[in-house]
């Protein structure tokens, strides 16, 4: 109890700094028509003055083109006049009243006449700044983040609110099923409903980060979680730009716990090597753009150890261990071709490839480790290469924020993967190896306008996708071999997915609603190896709605409470259902089931938001109801030690709390968020049965815990362009499949300086500085339970520096 108190004191007396703007825009641009009232003609080189409702003070003008249209960028939200003239009419002053959820607004037309004797009142509303006016996401830069700077994404989002990081996966408020996007697009490079590559990916490719809790119907169903979507960097400015940056850390700079017996030693003093460049040229109506970021590291990607009891008194305790040498490169470049002032075309390119090299030891050992029964080595060679091609059009109308956008999008990614064992016993060792070979291929064709109104805006739009994942495993068995060759060949995956939405944003002057609407049809074909002895060709298809729904009412400009409601759905990815058994565990063999189903989840949040100079508020209640919740099974079968873990469909759970998040900046030196989540887990009973190797009964009595964590980041400023950020995360124990993991406790810091204007920075920083953090887990199965502590590598120290010419 005392190491609690003591850890949880520690954590508050330090601080985070991720600096995050919450996403929402600065200033809204409004447009509009002036006419004739007699004729309803255009009304060309009319007189448009904003003044301030509330003392008359000028604030902007502009005149209407020869078509009577005119523009008005970057105005505040607020109560305005808008007040229009020309020779020979009427000056005609309206009042007008800029709200926050709309970037763009159009008044429709102003009628002058010569005379008149009435002025009609119009309400609009616009964007605020403060925690994401229309609560819908949170924007967060990764260059603000110091102590994540150099690393992976997946480092870089740590310590963001709301968000932890467990196996390599991102929880939202104690989930994992979060929809990945990049530049706003599903990609095989952050996965089609998974996570992959987030560990390897550069985080200096990125601009900034969004996390959308409660996305509308604009976006893809899957993922109940919620959204986050990264935005790649991309420089648009005119002439020549460019950036030249790179940086460089240490890793598992001491051991944490000593191998077991007779394997090979562990990483340390692990090298990171990322440069990254960027250019472009903007001349006329062309813009040119390449960037490029590539991350080199060595890691100690995994060292676990472990102790497995089972019901007749057997104990066998190992150890996992992964020396890791990855090297991901990533490259984006394109035009965009200004077609004239309202239309863009816009052709981009993608190319990435990711080289994984794995060194491991899995040793095991009787209860006491007196004795040996068996050495697991193996050399995991992985190359994995995605290329994308995007053509986009863009037409924006004569009025702001009304436009039509096409996009098409094509990706390929292949994963080459190749394992080789040495699987060492008393009787002689055996030379195990497996292949595998799978090639994605996806077509998207997206579709979407958007119509400002009056009080509002309108969008609808249609997406069509075609999938195709054909995969190949080859086993190659050795003597004593534990690789089930039966369970290799071929299988392929295929999926058609066509949607269409509309939604519908209403905007009073105290009142916000916005409705939606997703209707999405999904066929899943999943054909396999005829001669596959436990699973057979598999799919499924269903037409689903899937509704969203947004209330709010604004007590005043700094007081608002809203209500979420939205429906959505987590398809089993096809890794998910993929039938070949994986070995990257000698014992703990990993299968997906091709009768896996959709998991469909019903989630409402109840949320008031306070703003002040300087700082705002935001509470929340939340609830999720899922049926079909997708989970690993762990089990055993009678007389073998091997556990299987494998996928299926539990039955129902719930997700329910409350999340604070507090951003304040008391002055000009210094500033922080508080980020606190509180939130209930519960898992029904259910019993399932798999059928790998063969059918045999699971069953799970119910689980709930509470569970949550708390993140304190501080940031202060000094003179002459330095900043120091130092991060705190504690995460309370939480239920997992068939288990537990326990607290976990990490403080991170960072140091940064600026100059030329901002242009150029180096950095210091490093990450559990403490050695704090480590995964400790129990799992309970049917006739076993397991308990685990992962101590891979934590402990990283970064320096670098960025240049722009």
């Amino acid at each position: 109890m005392n190491r609690v108190v003591i850890r949880l004191l520690f954590l508050f007396s330090f601080s985070i700094g991720i600096h995050g703007s919450n996403a929402q825009v600065q200033s809204v641009n409004m447009s509009g028509l002036v006419r004739k009232k007699i004729d309803r003609s255009p009304l060309s080189f009319a007189n448009i003055v904003i003044k301030s409702a509330k003392d008359s003070s000028f604030i902007t003008g502009t005149i209407t083109n020869d078509e009577g249209r005119f523009i008005i960028s970057n105005l505040k939200p607020g109560s305005y006049l808008i007040e229009s003239s020309h020779a020979g009419y009427q000056t005609n002053i309206t009042s007008i009243y800029v709200g926050s959820l709309s970037p763009n607004i159009d008044i429709a037309s102003l009628d002058m006449v010569p005379y008149a004797d009435m002025m009609e009142h119009i309400n609009i509303r616009g964007n605020r700044s403060a925690i994401s006016a229309d609560l819908e996401k949170k924007t967060f830069s990764v260059s603000d983040n110091i102590s994540g700077v150099g690393g992976s994404i997946l480092q870089a989002m740590q310590n963001l609110p709301g968000v932890t990081i467990q196996d390599g996966k991102i929880f939202l408020r104690g989930s994992d099923k979060v929809a990945v996007l990049m530049d706003g697009k599903q990609t095989a490079m952050t996965g089609f409903g998974s996570q992959s590559g987030l560990d390897n990916l550069p985080a200096s490719a990125i601009q900034r980060i969004e996390i959308i809790n409660y996305p509308n119907a604009r976006f893809d169903a899957n993922g109940n979680a919620g959204v986050i979507n990264i935005i790649l960097k991309k420089n648009d400015e005119k002439g020549w730009n460019a950036k030249l940056g790179f940086s460089s850390g240490l890793g598992s700079l001491w051991v944490r716990k000593d191998n077991l017996p007779t394997i090979r030693p562990q990483y340390t003093l692990t090298p990171k090597i990322n440069p990254s460049f960027s250019i472009n040229r903007r001349k006329e109506r062309l813009n040119i753009f390449f960037q490029a970021d590539n991350l080199y590291t060595e890691t100690l990607n995994k060292n676990e150890y472990a102790d497995r009891n089972y019901d007749d008194g057997t104990v066998i305790r190992g150890q996992l261990k992964r020396n890791r040498n990855t090297n991901f490169l990533t490259t984006k470049s394109g035009i965009d071709w200004y077609l004239n002032p309202n239309s863009t075309l816009t052709f981009s390119g993608l190319f990435g490839t990711e080289k994984i090299i794995d060194r491991g030891d899995q040793p095991f050992f009787n209860g006491d480790l007196s004795k040996r029964l068996r050495l697991w080595q193996f050399l995991e060679d992985e190359l994995k290469t995605t290329v994308m091609a995007s053509a986009a059009f863009r037409h924006a109308f004569k009025e702001a924020g009304h436009q039509f956008n096409l996009a098409f999008n094509y990706t390929f990614h292949r994963e080459d993967e190749q394992y080789f064992y040495d699987n060492i016993l008393a009787s002689g060792t055996g030379k195990d190896a497996f292949k595998l070979l799978s090639d994605e291929q996806v077509f998207d064709l997206t579709g979407d306008y958007v119509k400002p109104l009056k009080q509002g805006r309108m969008e609808v739009g249609f997406k069509v996708r075609r999938r195709t994942i054909p995969t190949n495993m080859d086993f190659r068995p050795g003597l004593n071999s534990i690789l089930d060759i039966d369970a290799g060949g071929w299988a392929d995956y295929r999926e058609i997915i066509p949607a269409v939405y509309g939604n519908y944003v209403l905007e009073k002057e105290y009142w916000e609603a916005e409705l939606g609407m997703r209707m999405e049809y999904v066929a899943i074909k999943y054909d396999v190896n005829r001669n596959h002895r436990t699973y057979k060709s598999d799919g499924y298809h269903y037409t689903q709605p899937f509704p969203s729904l947004r209330l709010a009412y604004k007590f005043d400009a700094d007081n608002k409470i809203s209500i979420f409601y939205n429906r959505r759905v987590d398809r089993p990815n096809e890794v998910d259902i993929r039938i070949f058994p994986k070995y990257d565990d000698a014992e703990i063999i990993k299968v997906g089931n091709p009768g896996l189903r959709p998991q469909f989840t019903n989630s409402i949040e109840l949320g008031y938001k306070k703003t002040w100079p300087g700082g705002s508020l935001y509470t929340a209640a939340f609830h999720r109801f899922s049926e079909g919740t997708i989970t690993r099974i762990s089990s055993i079968l009678p007389g073998s030690p091997l556990i299987y873990a494998i996928f299926q469909n539990a039955g129902k759970s719930r997700n329910t709390g409350v999340e604070m998040i507090l951003d304040h900046k008391p002055s000009s030196k210094y500033s922080f968020s508080l980020n606190a989540t509180l939130y209930r887990n519960e898992i029904d009973s259910f019993s399932v049965r798999n059928l790998y190797p063969r059918a045999h009964q699971f069953s799970a009595e119910k689980q709930r815990i509470m569970s949550g964590n708390i993140k304190w980041n501080n940031i202060f400023r000094f003179s002459k362009g330095w900043e120091f950020q130092t991060s705190a995360v504690y995460m309370a124990p939480d239920i997992i499949p068939q288990g537990k993991i326990y607290a976990r406790l990490s403080i991170d810091a960072g140091l940064k300086k600026t100059f030329r204007n901002k242009k150029n920075e180096c950095f210091l920083n490093a990450t559990d500085i403490a050695g704090t953090y480590s995964i400790h887990r129990k799992i309970n199965g049917a006739g076993f339970y397991y308990t685990s502590h992962d101590y891979y590598e934590t402990q990283v120290i970064k320096i670098g520096y960025t240049h722009a010419f």
